[in-house]
């Protein structure tokens, strides 16, 4: 088989500049990834707050550490961008928004409504 001589030899994953819908897309498969590897530990916690009353206080109490609030604050963050990906994506699947410049301010909406539910989530806790 004869070689393309306009094919890349080397391509740096580094060096590409993803339009921001790309950006999205791989960071909506991102955040489902973590929320799938989240499962277990969120489905412990569940059990353990339901096994007695001194377990739960023991359990609320330890939520109430800084660290905690920050692993909080992180699922909060990891939810929201995946969520507003997934609405992106299908309005996207309805036909919606998929014009060049439609899709792009999709796109940064989805990063503006995530920062939005970043900021409020970062403020209540």
């Amino acid at each position: 088989m004869a070689q393309n001589g306009s094919r890349p030899v080397f391509l740096n994953l580094f060096q590409i500049r993803l339009p921001i819908g790309g950006i999205v897309s791989i960071l909506h498969r991102v955040t489902g990834v973590l929320l799938v590897l989240s499962i277990p530990f969120m489905l412990y916690l569940l059990q353990q707050s339901l096994a007695d009353a001194a377990t739960f206080a023991a359990l609320a109490t330890s939520l109430r550490t800084p660290g905690a609030k920050l692993l909080i604050w992180l699922a909060v963050a990891v939810l929201a961008q995946h969520f507003f990906s997934g609405l992106r994506h299908l309005l996207l699947d309805l036909d919606i928004g998929t014009g060049k410049a439609a899709a792009r301010r999709l796109a940064w909406f989805t990063f503006a409504a995530t920062g939005l539910v970043i900021v409020i989530a970062g403020a209540s806790l």
